[in-house]
């Protein structure tokens, strides 16, 4: 009953509201064209249409559909960041990174120090972990990330201070055992 229920409610909400939908699309996506729009909804569409058996009754369909386009834009952007060699620019900021740490400047880090980093940062809390990951290697902007994740930019900054603190301790810590 509540796959029958949840469809209608889909289907009425996407056939009112597709124009409100491209819009939304194109105010997230700056590069997006109309085309861009159609697919990202049809996508979403799809899958709540496939899953909808999957879930409970779905109480505030706005609500649902929207989080579920806006995660969808949040992946799009992501795959076209990745798309763009991130691997030289992840070994550059990761060069980068490292220097907040080591003071130095001459960008000549060994392969240990390197992967000291790599492991540290894989250690820490998601939260912290995926703040570092964002603003230090994905590029994204504090604002950016508040507009994706709807977590304040404040906190955010919090966050990654508080990430690079433990970074911090725990390198210093790992090269002292080490030495």
């Amino acid at each position: 009953m509540s796959e029958l229920e949840n469809n209608k409610k889909l289907g009425a909400f996407f056939g009112s509201e597709y124009d409100q939908l491209k819009s939304y699309i194109h105010s997230k996506i700056a590069d997006s064209s109309e085309r861009d729009a159609e697919d990202i909804i049809q996508d979403v569409a799809l899958k709540l249409f496939s899953r909808s058996k999957d879930i409970s009754p779905i109480n505030n369909v706005a609500g649902f559909v929207y989080n579920s386009i806006r995660n969808k834009i949040v992946d799009i952007l992501r795959s076209k960041k990745n798309e763009r060699g991130v691997q030289n620019e992840n070994e550059q900021k990761l060069i980068e990174f490292i220097d907040l740490f080591y003071g130095h400047s001459d960008n000549s880090y060994s392969e240990e120090a390197k992967h000291e980093l790599i492991n540290c940062i894989s250690n820490l809390k998601p939260h912290y972990k995926s703040i570092i990951i964002a603003i230090d290697f994905e590029g994204y902007t504090y604002k950016e990330l508040s507009k994706i994740t709807n977590v304040p930019e404040g906190t955010l900054l919090s966050r990654r201070h508080r990430a690079l603190s433990i970074l911090n301790k725990q390198l210093k810590k790992n090269i002292n055992i080490k030495n």
